[in-house]
């Protein structure tokens, strides 16, 4: 019997896991360098935080930041720009039979870990996390 074409929730393949860290590592190293020929996005230091690829591997998700997370429409726009000249030195460095499409996202994970602390840190959150303390059985 064939395998279900559609997913049942367990998570990537380690294949996906596997391809979307090499094109993640290709494209750190990339921009790190500057080796691509837009002044403005060679200007820019970003983050290439994680690429989450699709079952059939045509499909890259990468999450960039700009350093310090400011600037990044104009990010987004840069890596579009040049989203071509990305996906032919990222497909030199992969041994699959087609390329994949590259789309950016902005990674909101440090916005989301923020809030969360925030929200850990909040009078109404606190008192629930406070240790129980023994009541003295007089009192009751």
């Amino acid at each position: 019997m064939g395998k279900s074409t559609f997913s049942d929730g367990a998570g990537p393949s380690q294949r996906q896991l596997r391809v979307g860290e090499l094109i993640r590592r290709t494209m750190s190293e990339l921009l790190l360098r500057g080796d691509l020929h837009d002044p403005d996005l060679n200007a820019l230091s970003i983050t290439v935080s994680e690429v989450r690829v699709s079952g059939d591997l045509r499909i890259a998700t990468a999450y960039v930041l700009p350093l310090g997370g400011d600037n990044k429409t104009a990010a987004i726009e840069a890596l579009k720009r040049n989203k071509g000249e990305i996906r032919r030195a990222v497909s030199k460095g992969l041994t699959i039979k087609h390329s994949p499409e590259i789309r950016f996202l902005i990674d909101e994970t440090f916005d989301k870990m923020d809030e969360t602390k925030r929200l850990l840190a909040s009078d109404h959150v606190a008192q629930d996390l406070k240790p129980d303390t023994p009541q003295d059985p007089d009192t009751e």
